[in-house]
């Protein structure tokens, strides 16, 4: 039996290329593992956290044909942190298209924390489309969670980080944060926005992972500006989806699809609440709580359940073929 310990060896992607998406902006999608394989989407988190080498590691390559690619704004996508024409509702298209373009057929959709929120919404527009949705960190973009993360609910358990967030706008603007932020990160001044693009990633970074001590390094100007800009916009306007409860309301879309759900017990940033009430409207979900792990896709007992996941839908894949 595979060691689930062990992550699959780092891959070279066969196929790269950046594809128009229209309204100005062109996506970088890359291709690896079997061509002839089970599709899978893998969904990056941020919104505007980019495609990584490492997300490729989680697949078998003879069982699965990979498809990456960075959302509108961030990693190799252009225009780099435009948030013009950059909804909820163009990635949703732009999975879309890359579905069809690459003649995908059915695909497994595969996402952690805003990750999560597109591959539910995506499969709740496309349900024919999804084979099975494969979910980590669960993050379904309502007003609670928002409050909890950036309204002082995750300061509580990590004060010294919260504390240097908060204190970065005047008091009188603390009492909505993601506001004050936006008015700094979108001030036109770059200096300034590079200043509250580093405090906004260091903030969230500093809680990723359970064996994280609430300090965490500034990431580099540009890739902090780009995170902070695009996360924040759909923040801001509330990821776009009307109502709050979007996704959980339209639960008996995607019903009948197989579903997973991995979830760190001790996540600061998605607590494991949201993960249970998705699985108690989701008849064919498995969730699977992870002990004594946080939010990261990098922790050992998360990763070790998702390349297990994953292996697991190959094998029953193999068996109905």
């Amino acid at each position: 039996m595979r060691a689930y310990s062990n992550l699959y060896s780092p891959l070279d992607p066969y196929d790269q290329r950046n594809i128009d998406v229209g309204d100005g902006h062109r996506v970088y999608v890359e291709q690896c593992g079997n061509p002839n394989g089970i599709p899978v989407i893998v969904l990056h988190g941020g919104p505007g956290g980019g495609c990584s080498p490492f997300m490729r590691r989680f697949f078998n390559p003879e069982t699965y044909r990979i498809i990456l690619f960075d959302q509108r704004g961030c990693g190799r996508s252009t225009p780099r942190a435009g948030v013009e024409h950059n909804t909820t509702w163009h990635l949703v298209a732009d999975i879309e298209r890359i579905r069809e373009m690459l003649e995908l057929g059915q695909v497994c959709v595969f996402g952690g924390s805003w990750g999560a929120t597109l591959a539910l919404i995506y499969a709740q527009t496309h349900p024919a489309a999804v084979r099975h949705i494969i979910l980590r960190g669960v993050f379904l973009m309502t007003q609670p969670e928002l409050d909890w993360f950036y309204g002082g609910g995750a300061g509580h358990f990590w004060p010294e980080a919260w504390t240097t967030f908060k204190n970065a706008v005047p008091q009188d603007e603390q009492d909505d944060l993601i506001a004050a932020y936006h008015k700094r990160l979108f001030s036109g001044h770059l200096p300034t926005e590079n200043k509250f693009g580093g405090l906004w990633s260091q903030w969230e970074n500093a809680l990723a992972s359970i064996n994280n001590n609430g300090q965490s390094g500034i990431p580099p100007d540009e890739y902090a500006r780009t995170f902070a800009r695009l996360e924040n916009h759909y923040f801001v306007n509330k990821g776009f989806l009307e109502p709050s409860q979007h996704i959980l309301n339209n639960m008996h879309k995607i019903a009948h699809i197989p579903g997973y759900i991995v979830q760190g017990r001790m996540d600061m940033i998605c607590p494991p609440h949201t993960a249970w009430s998705l699985a108690q409207q989701w008849p064919d979900a498995d969730l699977r709580m992870i002990p004594m792990a946080g939010h990261a896709m990098s922790e050992m007992g998360i990763s070790r359940e998702l390349v297990r996941i994953m292996d697991q839908i190959g094998e029953m894949e193999r068996e109905v073929l």
